[in-house]
């Protein structure tokens, strides 16, 4: 039987810098994937770069070799999936432009 669970890691955060996820334990779990909805982006030419990382100890990261970089530039969904990547699992948040500002919430669904 497989099994399946979605965690909120962020849920209507404003950040005003780059940022990362609290790390998920995720060593059951055969595939992933980051659902990131960006309720507003602000500043001047905002943009809101996102990797995912993984790591084997929950304390040294790199970003993950089989993911691509989502970047959102306005309101709405981006997605991206994550496979054999060990036990660990963060995303890393880069906002650039002037004055950035991006107000998320960030959703990482695991299955078996």
């Amino acid at each position: 039987m497989r099994h399946a669970l979605t965690a909120v890691l962020e849920r209507n955060t404003t950040f005003t810098a780059d940022f990362v996820t609290e790390p998920y334990e995720a060593g059951w779990a055969a595939e992933a994937r980051w659902f990131v909805r960006t309720l507003a982006l602000e500043g001047d030419a905002p943009s809101l770069r996102l990797n995912a990382q993984i790591s084997p100890d929950g304390l040294h990261w790199c970003d993950d070799d089989g993911s691509t970089e989502q970047i959102a530039t306005e309101p709405g969904m981006v997605s991206m999936r994550v496979r054999e990547f060990g036990h660990w699992l963060r995303l890393r948040a880069t906002l650039t432009g002037g004055d950035p500002k991006a107000k998320v919430l960030i959703y990482l669904a695991l299955k078996s």
